[in-house]
C-alpha cells in the first residue's frame, strides 16, 4: 500500500531580510521551472496554515508585567494529584504484573493521543489521518486529560508563533518551574489570551470529531482517564480496587503530564542547538524517550511542519513509528518531511556546530 511522503527539496540556501530562500526545481511535463521560495511559507501553504511559524514582528509591551493571579483550584488539585502519585509508587511492589503492564499500555495510548494527535496531526497538520484514526486519537487524547484538542491546539500554536515571549503560554524565559507546571497554576498573561483569540482555528472547528470531543470532554475524561483504567484490572484479573485506581489511573496520568511538561521546560533549557542557535528550544534525547519522540525540540521549532519532529526517524521516537505504521495500514497519508539538503544547509547557516561531532 502506497503512502505519500511529501518532502521539501532544496539545492541551495541563502538568507534574506524575510527569511531563508531556497532555489527549487519543479517539472511540468518536459518543462523545468526554477523558482525561489520561502521554506516555511512553502510548506505552510501546502498545509493551509502558518499560525505555528514564529512571528518576527511581535514585540512585548513596555512597562511593568501584570501581577500574578493564582488559580487556587488548580494548585490544590495538582498538589493532591502528585501526592496520590507518590502514594501509588509505594503500591507498585503489591501490584500484579498485569496491572503494571496495563498501566504502561494506558500511558503509551494516552501519550499518542497527545503526540500523534493534538500535536503532530491537529496542531501542525504535518500529516493527514482518516476518520477511524482521528476517532482513535481523540479517544486516546481524552485518556491523556490535557485539555480538549481544540484548546490544546490553540495554546500550542500560540506557543510556536510567539515562543519565549509574553504571548507564549509556558514561556521558558520565566523559569523552569513556570514552563513546567507553574503556567497552569496562574492566570494566563493577557497577551496569551489576546493572541490566542486572533488565531485562525477554522480547520479545527471544521473537524467534527474534535468538536464532538470538546462538547463531551468532561464525561469522556471521567470515563477514559480514570474509570476505564481503574475497572479493567479490578474486573479482569481481580486486582485490588485501590491499586487499580492509584497505579493505572493516578500514577499513569501524573507521569504522562510530567512527560509532556518536560517538553515545555527541560527541552527549552537543556541540550544542544544544532539547527538554530538563535532560538531557545534544545535537542534533549531523555525528554524524547519519555515523551515518545517530542524532545528533539530545536529541530521541531526550526521545522514545525515535519511529521517526525526529528531528522532521525524512529530513534527515541515511538510516535514517528506509530504514524508510519498507520500510513502503511492506509489510515494516514501525506506526511510532511524536510529534505536532508535543507536540514544540512540550516545546520551550516544557523546551528551551534554540535552536528559536526555527530
Amino acid at each position: 500500500m502506497y503512502c505519500h511522503l511529501s518532502k521539501e527539496l532544496s539545492s541551495t540556501s541563502s538568507t534574506t531580510a524575510v527569511g531563508t530562500v531556497t532555489s527549487r526545481v519543479t517539472k511540468n511535463g518536459n518543462a523545468v521551472v526554477e523558482k525561489d521560495l520561502l521554506n516555511h511559507e512553502d510548506l505552510a501553504g501546502d498545509r493551509g496554515m502558518i499560525d505555528d511559524i514564529f512571528d518576527e514582528t511581535y514585540r512585548e509591551k513596555e512597562g511593568p508585567k501584570p501581577p500574578l493571579r493564582y488559580v487556587w483550584r488548580n494548585i490544590i488539585l495538582m498538589s493532591l494529584l502528585h501526592l496520590g502519585a507518590i502514594f501509588a509508587l509505594a503500591l507498585i511492589p503489591s501490584a500484579k504484573i498485569q496491572t503494571l503492564a496495563w498501566a504502561v499500555l494506558c500511558f503509551v495510548l494516552s501519550a499518542l493521543g497527545i503526540t500523534a494527535g493534538s500535536h503532530r496531526l491537529w496542531s501542525h497538520r504535518s500529516y493527514k489521518a482518516t476518520l477511524p484514526l482521528r476517532i482513535f486519537l481523540t479517544i486516546a487524547n481524552s485518556m491523556a486529560f490535557q485539555n480538549d484538542i481544540y484548546e490544546w491546539v490553540r495554546d500550542h500554536r500560540v506557543h510556536h508563533k510567539f515562543s519565549e515571549t509574553d504571548a507564549d503560554p509556558h514561556n521558558a524565559m520565566r523559569g523552569f518551574f513556570f514552563s513546567h507546571i507553574g503556567w497552569l497554576l496562574v492566570r494566563k498573561h493577557p497577551d496569551v489570551i489576546e493572541k490566542g483569540q486572533k488565531l485562525d482555528l477554522s480547520d479545527i472547528k471544521a473537524d467534527k470529531v474534535v468538536m464532538f470531543q470538546r462538547r463531551y470532554y468532561k464525561p469522556s475524561v471521567v470515563l477514559l482517564c480514570f474509570t476505564l483504567p481503574t475497572l479493567v484490572p479490578w474486573y479482569f484479573w481481580d486486582e485490588s480496587i485501590v491499586i487499580s485506581f492509584f497505579i493505572p489511573a493516578i500514577l499513569r496520568y501524573t507521569i504522562g503530564l510530567n512527560a509532556t511538561w518536560l517538553v515545555n521546560s527541560a527541552a527549552h533549557m537543556f541540550g544542544n542547538r544544532p539547527y538554530d542557535q538563535n532560538i531557545n528550544p534544545r535537542e534533549n534525547p531523555l525528554v524524547s524517550l519519555g515523551a515518545l519522540g517530542e524532545g528533539f525540540h530545536n529541530y521541531h521549532h526550526t521545522f514545525p511542519y515535519d511529521y517526525s519532529t526529528s531528522e532521525f526517524g524512529w530513534r527515541f521516537n515511538l510516535t514517528t513509528a506509530f504514524i508510519d505504521l498507520m500510513c502503511l495500514l492506509g489510515l494516514a497519508s501525506d506526511r510532511k518531511k524536510v529534505s536532508k539538503e535543507v536540514i544540512l544547509a540550516r545546520k551550516m547557516r544557523t546551528g551551534d556546530g554540535s552536528h559536526k561531532s555527530g
